[in-house]
């Protein structure tokens, strides 16, 4: 069965730093471009980060360069995001999906939601004091 599970989600002050996890079974995570996606209450979900499947590609979006980094480790199934300076405005869901490497050089090395084959239930993030 396949699943992506995110954990490592909660409740931390501005200024705070938190490391989420997405833990992959049933496909091999290799073959996959994995990315970070986000969506808040009322809300249009968005991306957040995306991984090559070596890791030696990444991208972010805009709001959260230079604070959020994406990194994985095939060997033991698993994609992270660590995010630091957190702002009450990263209060949001954050769900881990995959995609075919095939689909994600299509789209030019991006993460895109509709490519997306499999998703995460997600993990909430609150940023507040």
């Amino acid at each position: 069965q396949v699943q992506l599970v995110e954990s490592g989600g909660g409740l931390v002050q501005p200024g705070g730093s938190l490391r989420l996890s997405c833990a992959a079974s049933g496909f091999t995570l290799a073959y996959y471009a994995i990315g970070w996606f986000r969506q808040a209450p009322g809300q249009e979900r968005e991306g957040v980060s995306c991984i090559s499947r070596s890791g030696g590609a990444t991208n972010y979006g805009d709001s959260v360069k230079g604070r959020f980094t994406i990194s994985r480790d095939n060997a033991k199934n698993m994609v992270y995001l660590q995010m630091n300076s957190l702002r009450p405005e990263d209060t949001s869901v954050y769900y881990c999906a995959a995609v075919p490497i095939g689909r994600w050089s299509a789209d030019g090395g991006r993460c895109l939601e509709d490519s997306m084959n499999y998703w995460g239930k997600g993990t909430l993030v609150t940023v507040s004091s």
